[in-house]
């Protein structure tokens, strides 16, 4: 019976071994047969297992200003690692992992600032728990170059390195906000704020790859079928801005912020005629190479709308001028004014008092809020003076190519309101609002648009993708009443009465105008106290031809008892506006401030040369001839035009040459390559120092122009 038990047992074992042999053959068989199991593509998955793959890095676009000084670029740097693996060194002659744990601990420690024990700790746990490899956090990464090789020069088995590319900008804090920074996440560069983000789709660059087959040692194949895409790098973009003006501006900046301690200091300076932004900076500011402690993100010139105060009264009385009420000798009663019975009370910034009676020039030059009210209320009144606001945008975004651009808001229903938005209070507006409202004041009625790039380029060719613009976007008011505007805000500066006089520039006019704004808090009303202010300045020079137009305003800043809030603001304009001047070889008029009027250029064209040359001469000390024609083909700037004596007037003759473009402006040179249809390529700033087109060549339609400058020296 037991045996009979025992056989019976063995059968049934038997068959359930024979038929798990069964089932996992037929396992096989299946496996060996199907191209699918389970969705799997076998044969994919084969391929896959055997294929190596890894990217091939791209470089993200360069960042430069305007004559090619570099702002922004990808720097290598290096991330450690160690290998712990025993077996990493199986059948090789010396070992590839880490083999003494405490030597390495050693000498790693100082190098990459921490403790030995951590370090060891480290290692013994990742090889204890059989990882393969150990990194050291942020310790072991973003290493230099420099640091790279003081770690290899130890000679540790092991340790290795992995090369990545960080942004990195070369000028620390230089126009921080304005340029922005990009971050390094999962492996890829992508721009976080200013100009980085803006421009995200052209400096982003494309990675490549290569796939190959291999076996499982690692080994390429004989026949690998190598597949590779090719890495593509990003554009490189230049700016408007000009290196020598935005370091001038920072300077400036930078000293007023360590005397007075402001709030806040924004400022900006533009070319009025196309709108390029040639310089921009806000404090506080930040190292974009180490953004761990920052104060403030926002770049206040486009993204801060605040109360700007008597700089809004440059638009109220062009207004006023525009429409033809305007009659600067009229007197009115200054000191307080009610603009109906059961309106507060609006008094001058003299406590009140005023100055009795005063003409309207006079009360723009003694900056009184009575004079702003009565023009805007009784004289213009407040519906045309709201056209004429949004006339000057200024109750929209400006719509410059940078991020994060906000707009202000208008307080204009109650009388009150529409009176106190004359003067600058209530309504809110940006930096960048009320500048691009005044290039219609610096250019003779045209409104520009204020713009940052100046062109993208392939990284690859140096080929022109892009290129920015002048873009007209209105005219608010008239070529004369510009003008009037500019002489009325140039008594500001020279006059006694003026609140501006502090501003002067020893070798320049200029034309400008004070603000001195109240600071609201919510549901608090205004702040209290002398320094409690945003003490502001717009203005323009040289104030016939503005070639500049610069906004600077410092909120809060620590007064003495004896100090104006006018002087860390004018400090700044006098030290930027003087020194860029100067440095684009603008000629000073100061001496012809108040002996020389414009001088039209009288039409010369078909005159010989000798007969024109002694016409011009007549006026302007400063002319050029080019080329040895004997008849007059045409006057630059042209004839009809108003310019002051001396500027430099080129006479183009019949048979033109390229003349010696040594010492030139850059302005001077633009002019010519206008007028000629060259295309222009400019390395540096400053004077001409080099050109590409001899002297005496002919002038060819469409040529190609390259002058190299050289930054003149300050006396």
């Amino acid at each position: 019976m037991k045996d009979n038990k025992n056989n019976r047992s063995s059968l049934i074992l038997t068959a359930v071994f024979s038929l798990f042999f069964l089932v996992i053959i037929g396992r096989f068989l299946y496996i060996e047969t199907a191209a699918t199991i389970e969705g799997v593509d076998l044969s994919e998955y084969a391929e896959d297992i055997r294929t190596s793959s890894y990217e091939i890095d791209a470089a993200r676009g360069k960042i430069y200003d305007k004559n090619g000084m570099m702002l922004a670029y990808d720097r290598p740097t290096y991330r450690l690692y160690a290998v712990v693996d025993p077996d990493y060194s199986k059948n090789l002659p010396e070992p590839q992992h880490v083999d003494d744990i405490d030597e390495t601990a050693a000498g790693l420690a100082p190098l990459l600032g921490m403790e030995e024990s951590e370090i060891a700790d480290k290692l013994r746990t990742a090889q204890e728990n059989g990882r393969f490899q150990v990194e050291f956090g942020t310790n072991s990464s973003s290493l230099t170059q420099e640091e790279m090789e003081e770690i290899k020069d130890l000679d540790l088995n092991g340790i290795a390195f992995k090369e990545e590319s960080k942004r990195y900008y070369p000028n620390g804090m230089f126009a921080s906000h304005l340029i922005g920074f990009a971050r390094t996440q999962e492996g890829s560069i992508s721009g976080v704020t200013g100009i980085e983000k803006q421009m995200e789709d052209y400096l982003q660059e494309e990675k490549g790859k290569i796939s190959y087959e291999r076996d499982k040692y690692g080994t390429k194949l004989l026949n690998p079928n190598e597949i590779m895409t090719e890495p593509e790098d990003g554009s490189d973009v230049y700016l408007t801005i000009d290196q020598k003006i935005q370091t001038f501006l920072e300077d400036a900046m930078s000293q007023v912020d360590e005397q007075y301690s402001p709030e806040k200091i924004m400022a900006a300076v533009m070319d009025p005629e196309t709108g390029e932004v040639l310089a921009m900076s806000n404090r506080p500011s930040y190292n974009p190479n180490d953004i761990g402690d920052v104060d403030n993100w926002y770049n206040d010139l486009i993204s801060y709308p605040f109360e700007p105060g008597s700089t809004m009264k440059i638009f109220t009385w062009a207004s006023a001028m525009e429409e033809g009420v305007y009659n600067g000798n009229e007197l009115f009663e200054s000191g307080t004014y009610k603009v109906t019975e059961n309106s507060p009370t609006i008094g001058d910034h003299n406590n009140g008092v005023g100055w009795d009676a005063i003409s309207y020039d006079e009360g723009f030059r003694r900056s009184s809020n009575v004079a702003s009210s009565k023009l805007a209320y009784e004289v213009l009144g407040p519906t045309k003076l709201r056209e004429y606001l949004s006339d000057f945008n200024l109750d929209q975004k400006t719509g410059i190519d940078l991020p994060n651009e906000t707009t202000g808001k208008f307080v204009y229903e109650r009388p009150i309101e529409q009176i106190t938005t004359s003067f600058g209070q209530g309504s809110t507006f940006t930096p960048i609002q009320l500048m691009t409202a005044a290039t219609a004041v610096a250019n003779d009625g045209e409104m520009m648009r204020p713009y940052m790039l100046s062109k993208i380029t392939s990284s690859d060719t140096g080929d022109v993708i892009e290129e920015g613009q002048p873009e007209k976007i209105g005219e608010p008011v008239s070529a004369s009443t510009a003008e009037q505007m500019r002489e009325l805000m140039g008594t500001v500066i020279t006059s006694e009465d003026g609140t501006g006089q502090s501003f002067k520039l020893d070798d320049y006019s200029l034309a400008g105008k004070t603000g001195t704004a109240q600071i609201s808090e919510p549901g608090k009303g205004y702040l209290t106290g002398r320094n409690n202010y945003v003490f502001s300045f717009m203005g323009m020079a040289p104030a016939e031809d503005p070639e500049l137009l610069m906004y600077v305003a410092v909120q809060q800043p620590d007064l003495e008892v004896t100090e104006l809030g006018s002087e860390p603001v004018s400090y700044i304009v006098r030290t930027v506006m003087e020194n860029s001047l100067h440095y684009l070889n603008i000629q000073p008029d100061k001496d012809a401030e108040e002996s020389l009027s414009p001088v039209t250029i009288p039409d010369v064209s078909g005159k010989s040369v000798q007969e024109a040359e002694d016409t011009l001469q007549a006026s302007f000390p400063d002319v050029e001839v080019i080329g040895d024609g004997n008849t007059v083909e045409a006057v630059l700037p042209s004839s009809g035009e108003q310019i002051v004596e001396n500027q430099r007037v080129f006479l183009v003759t019949d048979q033109p040459e390229m003349p010696d473009l040594t010492g030139y402006s850059l302005r001077d040179v633009q002019r010519l390559a206008k007028h000629f249809n060259l295309n222009m390529e400019i390395m540096g700033s400053g004077y001409v120092e080099t050109q590409s087109i001899a002297a005496g060549s002919d002038m060819k339609d469409g040529g190609y122009l390259v002058v190299e400058l050289a930054v003149p020296e300050q006396p």
